[in-house]
């Protein structure tokens, strides 16, 4: 697809939309968001102060560890004007009300009458569905447990779209925790809107959940599932790597038995069909060894940088602030 600026009428679609999961997005609001997000980017190109969210605040509620979405997220509410006010805390250091048995419902009440916009981030799934229905104000879900991080994968798609220059089609395989990992769980609805072909390579007891598998293929995606990451490679466009999640295991052995089960070195790089383009949501631990970062197509620490036009391009949309120029 093409970057199209857009129309006056198109900024209605998502303004006071909360945006919880990639599944409730129409392929009309998916394309505003890109659109809207290349707007923002070719401004900060050309060092343009805006100001679409002046005198607008951000609440960011972070109750598990971030690095990339969070300070993407204050970094795109300072882009465009606006302030911020944040909260970060986990079960083990609290320095809310929680501490004292407060539930997420009140708190949310409460930061409601604060703010123009929530942005939260839970360790728990289905955390930024409660924030939602407790709050008037629009709510970004910033990753909830194992369920969901929807901004992520629409920085994943907006990445695909900027490398190849077009998505529709392509085969993309996903590699590594697929069970767990919330944003291979976002983004394959996306890759479904523009017809692409899913690989999954996956240890067998870290593969996509059946339920999601079983829907993508009633709704005509194909998908292979297979623990060759070299025979995936050599036919996949996109390769997304996911790290298998520390957090996720509460035995420690296991967890050590199994990190290991995928590496993406220069084997890997030399086997992929070419112009293969690689991904991955960050951190890394050791899924992807540093030498493969001189690779052309490794597009990781750009896709990165991308999660700053994408977030601006919600926080305005969702509060009705894009001001065009």
């Amino acid at each position: 697809m093409r970057f199209v600026k857009p129309s006056k009428q198109e900024l209605e679609l998502l303004k006071g939309q909360d945006i919880i999961s990639t599944k409730n997005l129409t392929r009309e609001q998916l394309e505003l968001i890109l659109n809207t997000a290349a707007y923002y980017e070719e401004a900060l190109k050309n060092k343009r102060r805006l100001y679409d969210m002046d005198g607008k605040i951000m609440s960011a509620l972070f109750f598990e560890p971030s690095t990339r979405t969070r300070l993407s997220f204050e970094a795109a509410m300072r882009r465009l004007g606006g302030s911020v006010v944040s909260l970060a805390e986990t079960p083990r250091v609290q320095t809310s009300s929680t501490a004292k048995g407060e539930t997420l419902h009140d708190s949310i009440k409460v930061i409601d009458g604060y703010v123009d916009v929530i942005v939260i981030r839970s360790p728990q799934k289905g955390a930024a569905v409660e924030a939602a229905d407790a709050a008037d104000r629009p709510v970004i879900n910033a990753g909830d447990g194992e369920g969901e991080h929807p901004t992520q994968a629409l920085l994943d798609i907006y990445t695909i779209i900027k490398e190849h220059g077009h998505i529709e089609g392509l085969k993309v395989a996903l590699l590594g925790d697929l069970k767990y990992g919330r944003t291979v769980h976002s983004l394959v609805y996306l890759l479904k809107r523009f017809g692409c072909e899913l690989i999954f390579v996956a240890p067998q007891q870290f593969m996509m959940p059946p339920e999601i598998t079983e829907e993508l293929r009633n709704e005509g995606v194909k998908i292979k599932e297979t623990s060759d990451l070299k025979e995936a490679v050599a036919e996949a466009d996109v390769l997304y790597v996911t790290r298998i999640q520390r957090e996720r295991f509460s035995n420690t052995e296991e967890y050590e038995n199994i990190m290991d089960s995928y590496i993406v070195d220069e084997n890997i790089v030399a086997a992929a069909k070419k112009g293969m383009v690689i991904l991955h949501p960050l951190p890394r631990v050791n899924e992807i060894t540093k030498s493969v970062d001189a690779y052309e197509g490794a597009a990781y620490f750009r896709q990165a940088h991308n999660g700053i036009p994408i977030r601006m391009a919600l926080l305005a949309l969702v509060t009705g602030n894009v001001c065009l120029k």
